[in-house]
């Protein structure tokens, strides 16, 4: 029987990121490089504010963008 590898961290998100906003994640990763913006806490904002993005899938598509070494997806 082969075992399937589930993405863990914020990976674990992009699915649903994927189907909620109909956009893949590799859009929303140039969105955040296009936005200009530098802080965590200002790029999840911005994603809230300007693309009505919930919370947690902000947040997991910021902790990817700034750290994309430490995470599989």
């Amino acid at each position: 029987m082969a075992t399937t590898t589930r993405p863990h961290g914020p990976a674990s998100y992009f699915p649903s990121i994927e189907a909620k906003y109909g956009r893949p994640v590799d859009d929303w990763f140039d969105a955040l490089n296009a936005s200009g913006i530098a802080g965590h806490k200002d790029l999840v904002d911005w994603l809230k504010s300007v693309h009505a993005m919930g919370h947690g899938h902000a947040n997991a598509l910021v902790q990817f963008h700034l750290n994309p070494g430490k995470w599989e997806r």
